[in-house]
């Protein structure tokens, strides 16, 4: 992909899942309607790709494009790595806490200019 800019956050901590019901209401929308769905969404994975997003719009803007014809052409969240705990529970027996991860990407794309 040429003239694109991209953002990535790996470790985050919350699961794909949950990254991935955030991020499907934005995929595709310019940048000022998706900060704008961000900015409402009472969810914690809302403020974290918000802050992805945000990182993607600087470095699109260190590399010289313009900002206000920019949408998001690909974004998806993918499985890190797991923590597994254990906590006890009755009769001597014990049961697994995984603590998911998740490595959220974000691409960013100009917008083409249909000349007429």
């Amino acid at each position: 992909m040429e003239n694109t800019a991209r953002a990535i956050l790996r470790y985050a901590h919350l699961s794909p899942y949950k990254a991935r019901q955030v991020i499907n209401l934005i995929r595709g929308k310019d940048i000022a309607t998706a900060l704008a769905i961000l900015s409402q969404i009472p969810k914690k994975s809302a403020r974290v790709v918000e802050k992805v997003l945000k990182s993607a719009i600087a470095n699109a803007e260190f590399k010289g494009m313009d900002i206000d014809n920019l949408y998001i052409s690909k974004i998806h969240a993918e499985e890190g790595p797991m923590l597994k705990r254990y906590t006890p529970k009755a009769h001597g027996r014990a049961t697994m806490i995984r603590r998911r991860f998740s490595h959220i990407y974000v691409y960013l794309a100009e917008k083409q200019q249909e000349d007429k």
